[in-house]
């Protein structure tokens, strides 16, 4: 692996319980995600934070204020060199409302620039890299790349007025000439087709190495647990072949979470998810990784990641992974549906974490889920587990011994993370799938029930069959710290 890359990415995902200690509040916004980033980079390690721009105010004044405020630690570790600070935009072509903001977000890299050549007395570039939501073509991203080169840093060689000077002249250079984008992949579809999205884009473009994001809760919620495992190892695949096609290094990023059902990346287990992908260069280190364990734990994970090499991917047989995604994924869903509104009903009293309303999710609009509108993937896995109903477990009752003898071939920690969720199950939760209760009884994987958990989730199953909503909220939270996560 390139030693640019960086491993660990900070980012802002809400899927804590417990509050960092440098915040009054429960709910992260402003200047804290600031001091949140100068802490991940400095106490626990991280090599990279991605700065999420998508559903608040756009804080243009990041790297000014992490370079003002933490002035010797940024002096001896270069922001942009030794560690990163990546953005995270809206896609216009999903985001009509929030269109406006990437052009901010990009308006804002140059001015960054500017900031950290004042503070470090020579052109270090300390935002250089985009990460597109929800990508579906090369369009996409020409469009950003070309909107940078073209609007951002071109007009710096507009004439103000006839025989004047330019805006360059005037108010001075625009630098970086040029970013890096990085798409974001979380559908099935386009997860499928990120190989040749990826091809499309390099092309003309000269680089030596891109990096591709894989979503890992989104096709969790869509398609269920194991089919969100093997698009990511079918699309790592691809990639790793796209990379030896055409001679550009690919640098995949997976976004995992502390749930079994979003990734089970927890400090304990860090080897086991870099074994799981083991051509992903980068991994997600989320709020619940970071906040809901003791600091020594969280960095001594971190650092079990960061010594871990990145080898070639797992190869899978696609065709038979595919066969696997249709059937399961089809019962995954019948029960979703059948679960929407409990699912919603509770979704209403998990506690927020952060201020900002993140991107739109795709089950909401897909077509072929009949319009079933459903929280996002944090919420969403918050609402099951506090119904004692891991969603990992969902939609099990369409396969067979023959597939589950595959999908252990294949998805190497399945036993382990099953083993993890089913803990959390309330065998008498009312909420069960009947066809799944029944399947059930003779599943082999066995895991011994938190009857803490259990009693909890019994007062929270009672409170929402009265329709009553007292100290729910406190429930749930006593339920998510036996947990470490929220969702």
């Amino acid at each position: 692996m390139d030693n640019r890359i960086p491993r660990c990415m900070s980012t802002q995902h809400p899927d804590n319980v417990n509050s960092p200690f440098f915040t009054k509040n429960a709910i992260l916004g402003g200047e804290d995600e600031v001091q949140e980033a100068y802490y991940a980079f400095s106490h626990l390690g991280c090599d990279e934070q991605m700065w999420d721009c998508e559903g608040k105010e756009v804080d243009s004044y990041v790297v000014k204020k992490l370079l003002t405020k933490y002035k010797s630690f940024f002096k001896e570790n270069l922001l942009g060199k030794n560690i990163r600070l990546t953005l995270r935009g809206p896609n216009p072509a999903i985001e009509k409302v929030e269109a406006k903001v990437l052009l901010e977000v990009l308006e804002s890299i140059p001015r960054s620039f500017d900031a950290a050549k004042l503070f470090y007395g020579n052109d270090i570039t300390p935002i250089f890299e985009v990460v597109l939501p929800m990508t579906s073509s090369a369009i996409e991203l020409d469009n950003i790349y070309s909107y940078y080169c073209d609007y951002v840093v071109g007009k710096e060689k507009k004439i103000l007025h006839k025989g004047g000077i330019t805006v360059g002249e005037w108010i001075g250079k625009f630098k970086p000439k040029k970013i890096n984008i990085i798409p974001l992949f979380e559908d099935i579809d386009h997860m499928l087709d990120a190989h040749n999205i990826t091809k499309e884009y390099l092309l003309n473009k000269n680089l030596e190495h891109q990096r591709v994001f894989l979503a890992r809760s989104d096709p969790a919620l869509n398609y269920g647990l194991i089919s969100a495992v093997f698009l990511n190892k079918i699309a790592l695949q691809r990639l790793y072949r796209l990379s030896e096609e055409i001679g550009v290094e690919i640098y995949p990023i997976v976004g995992v979470g502390s749930a079994p059902f979003r990734g089970n990346l927890r400090p304990q287990n860090a080897e086991h998810i870099a074994e799981e992908y083991p051509s992903a260069c980068t991994f997600t280190i989320q709020s619940a990784f970071k906040y809901d364990y003791p600091p020594e734990e969280v960095i001594m994970g971190i650092k079990k990641l960061q010594k871990i090499k990145v080898r070639r991917p797992q190869e899978v047989d696609e065709e038979r992974c595919l066969e696997i995604i249709e059937k399961y994924s089809n019962e995954y869903k019948k029960q979703i549906i059948e679960l929407a509104p409990i699912i919603n009903k509770v979704a209403k009293n998990i506690p927020s974490r952060r201020k900002r309303k993140l991107h739109i999710g795709l089950f909401g609009y897909s077509r072929n889920v009949r319009g079933i509108s459903l929280p996002r993937a944090i919420t969403f896995t918050a609402s099951l587990y506090s119904l004692g109903l891991p969603p990992e477990i969902l939609g099990l009752n369409a396969l067979n011994n023959d597939d589950f003898h595959f999908i252990s071939n294949v998805y190497i920690n399945f036993e382990k993370d099953l083993k993890d969720a089913i803990k959390y199950l309330n065998p008498a939760s009312i909420f069960i799938p009947n066809e799944l209760k029944i399947f059930l009884r003779d599943f082999p994987i066995y895991s011994e029930i938190d009857e803490i958990h259990k009693e909890i989730t019994d007062k929270i199953q009672n409170i929402i069959e009265k329709n009553e909503s007292d100290n729910i909220e406190e429930y749930i939270l006593s339920a998510a710290n036996l947990r470490k996560f929220l969702g």
